[in-house]
């Protein structure tokens, strides 16, 4: 069937300003690591990717190895945009990231010029974009000359493969100089994307956060249920095809007896918030202001829905938050 968008897909979001820029995303933005690979039937990534665009999200996080195997997100997405959301194309904010593992050789990885060209060739080619909108170093190369990597995003750039420049995951002294660098040739960092949750709260930690404020920056979380950590999926111990159980990105000598309580002890303030655990997870991440959006993944349209539901919660009291930690 031929698809239109709802309606009513932008009075179910509410939207954030990156920085000092232009750009608003949706407080919630859908993530396609997992479940837009070969491993899902296409079917269901289409209904979650369409689910997610009728409820407002008009950002979609990709990159270039995003599977299995690498390249297949990316390919959805392109199929997505010929069968269904073309005519919406104006509408989308579509990034994708290069700097890891991606194809044999010394030039298949990392940050060089070649790596980072190369890549975002090949990703708009498998998506059958002119451009994308933002386009993200994936991570710290400590090898390449920082000035080669930011040389070639700022002409990415100005060859118009991309809108806008993002940095993820990098250390807090590369990431000034980037800002700094990107700054004096008139290609300003966008926004950084970077792991924040109640598990994890690396980027306050080591002045992430702080430094993106003062510079007016953007800020968007990864990760932030902790890998399906922070919903009720591991309250009563591994399930036999969870992600944990199969050894996907969680070992199951990560759910300690402490880290188990933890979570209890967190999902009983949920319950008494009227929230679930995953909807107090992500609106305890977006109470902080210095936090455009949130990446979350989904199985199903189901999970999708329930978890934009954070976006009603109340705020937290002080005792909530204390209770927190």
């Amino acid at each position: 069937m031929t698809y239109q968008a709802s309606d009513t897909r932008y009075q179910h979001m509410a939207y954030a300003r990156c920085g000092k820029s232009g750009v608003l995303l949706p407080k919630v933005s859908l993530g396609m690591w997992h479940n837009f690979g070969e491993a899902t039937p296409y079917e269901r990534s289409r209904e979650i990717a369409l689910t997610a665009f009728d409820h407002g999200v008009v950002h979609f996080d990709l990159a270039n190895n995003y599977g299995p195997i690498p390249g297949a997100a990316e390919e959805r997405m392109g199929r997505l945009l010929r069968n269904d959301l073309l005519p919406y194309r104006d509408e989308l904010f579509i990034s994708t990231k290069a700097a890891y593992d991606m194809w044999p050789g010394p030039y298949g990885s990392w940050a060089s010029r070649k790596h980072l060209m190369a890549s975002l060739d090949q990703s708009l080619q498998r998506m059958g974009l002119e451009y994308v909108d933002l386009f993200y170093c994936h991570r710290y190369d400590p090898s390449t000359p920082l000035d080669e990597t930011l040389q070639a995003l700022v002409d990415i750039v100005r060859r118009g493969k991309a809108l806008y420049i993002g940095i993820s995951r990098w250390p807090l002294e590369p990431l000034r100089y980037a800002i700094s660098y990107l700054a004096e040739h008139a290609v300003p960092m966008l926004i950084y994307q970077g792991r924040l949750n109640l598990l994890d709260r690396a980027p306050e930690q080591e002045g992430i956060l702080a430094q993106l404020s003062s510079e007016h920056k953007g800020f968007i979380s990864f990760s932030p249920l902790a890998q399906g950590l922070l919903t009720d999926r591991y309250l009563n111990g591994i399930p036999s095809d969870s992600r944990m159980a199969e050894g996907r990105f969680l070992r199951t000598d990560m759910l300690t007896p402490q880290l188990l309580d933890r979570i209890r002890q967190l999902n009983m303030l949920a319950q008494q918030r009227g929230q679930t655990l995953a909807q107090m997870a992500l609106s305890w991440v977006l109470r902080h202001p210095e936090v455009t959006s949130v990446l979350v993944g989904a199985s199903s349209k189901e999970q999708l829905v329930q978890n934009l539901q954070c976006l009603e919660s109340a705020p937290f009291s002080d005792e909530e938050l204390a209770a927190i930690g």
